[in-house]
């Protein structure tokens, strides 16, 4: 097995991160502990846990930090559609970035259904 770090999901989910912080500092400043910050959290979260899940010796240990990628995915994606609801993004960004959450989620699908298909 690669490194994490050799993982397509894993470059694609960090580069998503340092979009995140990007997007994030032209928010207001009232938002610097709200939505920017849970923001940051959560595209934080993603490739850490596919490290955290890449280090451990089960699969099905291995699964359950995926998904918990996964999960932080589906809720960067909500807070995208809150920030544009706010004004904060134009819908061309918005639409980008959503496009850039589609493709990691289908990145980290694939990991793990090969990850579910491994020797128990």
């Amino acid at each position: 097995m690669k490194s994490y770090t050799d993982l397509d999901v894993w470059k694609a989910s960090r580069a998503l991160v340092k979009d995140i912080y990007s997007l994030t500092k032209v928010f207001p400043k009232e938002e610097i502990y709200v939505l920017t910050s849970q923001m940051r959290r959560c595209a934080i979260s993603i490739p850490s846990n596919i490290a955290e899940g890449s280090g451990r010796n089960y699969a099905k240990d291995s699964i359950q930090f995926f998904y918990i990628a996964r999960g932080s995915l589906y809720e960067l994606e909500t807070q995208l559609y809150l920030a544009f609801d706010q004004e904060y993004l134009p819908e061309e960004l918005l639409n980008d970035k959503l496009n850039t959450v589609a493709k990691c989620k289908q990145m980290l699908n694939g990991l793990i259904n090969y990850y579910e298909k491994l020797p128990k």
